[in-house]
């Protein structure tokens, strides 16, 4: 056999090796699930022991009208305006002023600390809790409204840096000044 005819031999064996389909690559260890399925389970009992705690200090104060908000937190109005004016929407620009207690009262944060919050409704990524985000949508202007926040509406795994822990519940009293609409 001459080398040409060896070469066409060679490159032909060659291109029907090369032809196979790619294999998956697997996974070199499988996860059956049970990490996240026991996550579930943690944030349940923390989620349960968080709502009782937060319910007695709700029947501590029976002078306060509790409103329980379908985002997953409490709340009573300090200052309620009466007036049929419109709550903040998509696109608007509020401004309040809000701080940080603990449960029990205890200071964490204050408002001078926190300053006036300039707020896009739904459209920031300003650096607030979820609950603020949510809180301030249920206030008109010139309301005052303190807030019970369960961890996962507040500062959740990752705490406060050296001021809260982590999965700690919370309370905050906000003051919505204005809502500039949006067009």
């Amino acid at each position: 056999m001459n080398p040409r005819s060896l070469l066409i031999i060679a490159t032909g064996i060659f291109a029907l090796v090369s032809c196979k389909t790619p294999e998956a690559r697997r996974p070199v260890q499988q996860s059956s699930g049970s990490f996240i399925k026991q996550s579930a389970e943690r944030n349940k009992v923390l989620y349960k022991k968080e709502e009782e705690r937060i319910a007695t200090i709700m029947e501590a104060n029976p002078e306060q009208e509790y409103l329980s908000s379908p985002s997953g937190f409490w709340y009573y109005y300090n200052i309620k305006d009466s007036l049929d004016i419109p709550t903040p929407e998509y696109g608007d620009i509020v401004t309040f002023t809000y701080d940080v207690r603990s449960l029990e009262g205890t200071s964490i944060l204050t408002e001078s600390e926190t300053g006036l919050q300039i707020y896009k409704i739904d459209q920031s990524n300003q650096d607030l809790i979820s609950g603020l985000r949510d809180g301030v949508k249920l206030m008109k202007v010139g309301e005052q409204v303190t807030f019970l926040f369960p961890s996962y509406k507040a500062y959740g795994y990752y705490g406060l840096q050296d001021k809260l822990g982590t999965n700690v519940p919370i309370q905050s009293t906000v003051t919505l000044k204005s809502i500039q609409q949006s067009q």
